[in-house]
């Protein structure tokens, strides 16, 4: 196990350094580096990771309906459940999905006996459900019903994380696809946090009246969370200088394009913390017992904020396990790492891509 420990920036450091512009979501080349002082977070207290699942072809999400896992595969479009064992099978394939560049399946969600998938289709990309019936190894999906069409789809920054947060309502990222003055402005639903019903519709206590824009000025989301107390975080990959985490707060701003990173501007939101990509590129995210666990594409890490210090964090398996997509908490308490090593970017061992179940002591 690969381990370091990092202190987050508290201080406006400077630094001065080659950029080279991107706009993939974690694309390859020189980036900054992150100014940091060092610090003692705690350790995560994890037991000895293991291989659970195998095989498994550009996974996106993990999500669990009661015990049965199930995976997102974002090219394929398949929808797969995995037995004790980690063995898979194919609950069904989305109809629709046209995968390319960072779009495909994306997120899932379950909710009340519905699966919640988010993808890109022909021009857009669309949130559907569909009704989950069937024993754990006889699972099998009713008819689509679409929840929400029409959001703007590229081949980079779809966003395409979907949950459910405590107050029951669906919340999603939607990336800015690519046309980033899009993301300030609150007629579009491009480089927003969405949140509506579990029917799609939109619910009279948001921010924004008639609106499902929950957050807004951000460049492509891909992970979301909540806390015990109902404090909402997200992840954020930016454009080749800072990629962030946030602290969501209804109606907020959180600057992009106007501002990337910590910016201590009026008007704006700025992160807790911040990373250059070349350690981050941060996907899926998940809170557990007062820590968020944070996967890491091209950093090829899993970074832990601790909630009660955060700005600080602890780097685990750091090049150990290649491109970290998604992160979640098991039902028996163990972490579920999710690899993402053959989507065209990583470097796939035999066996890739996988999910690593590590036990929380």
């Amino acid at each position: 196990m690969t381990r370091r420990q990092i202190r987050g920036l508290g201080a406006a450091v400077l630094v001065s350094a080659f950029l080279t512009a991107c706009s993939s979501e974690d694309a390859e080349g020189p980036g900054p580096q992150a100014s940091t002082t060092t610090g003692s977070a705690p350790a995560a207290a994890f037991g000895e990771p293991e291989t659970f699942a195998d095989g498994l072809d550009a996974p996106w999400s993990i999500a669990f309906h009661g015990e049965t896992p199930l995976v997102s595969e974002r090219d394929s479009a398949r929808i797969l459940e995995l037995d004790a064992g980690g063995n898979s099978r194919e609950v069904g394939v989305i109809a629709g999905v046209s995968p390319g560049g960072e779009g495909g399946l994306l997120g899932i969600a379950v909710h009340q006996d519905y699966l919640y998938v988010y993808f890109t289709a022909n021009g857009e990309n669309r949130i559907e459900r569909f009704e989950i019936s069937g024993a754990p190894g006889e699972l099998a999906l009713g008819q689509a019903e679409t929840i929400l069409d029409g959001l703007a789809s590229a081949n980079y920054h779809n966003g395409g994380r979907i949950a459910f947060g405590p107050d029951g309502m669906l919340y999603a990222t939607v990336g800015d696809a690519g046309s980033r003055d899009r993301a300030q402005g609150l007629d579009s639903m491009s480089g927003k946090i969405l949140r509506m019903t579990p029917d799609g519709d939109v619910p009279q206590d948001n921010p924004f009246s008639g609106s499902r824009v929950y957050s807004y000025g951000h460049r492509n989301s891909q992970g979301i969370a909540w806390a015990e107390d109902g404090t909402m975080y997200a992840s954020e990959f930016g454009q080749d200088t800072w990629d962030e985490l946030n602290k969501i707060e209804g109606g907020g701003n959180y600057g992009w394009p106007e501002v990337e990173g910590i910016a201590g501007e009026d008007g704006f939101i700025d992160p807790l913390q911040q990373w250059s990509p070349d350690d981050a590129s941060p996907s899926g995210i998940v809170i557990h017992d007062g820590t968020i666990y944070i996967a890491n594409l091209r950093g090829e890490r899993l970074r832990a904020v601790p909630l009660t210090d955060s700005e600080t964090a602890d780097e685990q398996f750091v090049d150990t396990y290649g491109r970290l997509r998604d992160v979640a908490i098991a039902p028996d308490g163990s972490l579920w790492i999710l690899t993402n090593n053959t989507d065209g970017r990583g470097d796939p061992n035999p066996g890739d891509d996988r999910i690593i179940r590590v036990p929380l002591r």
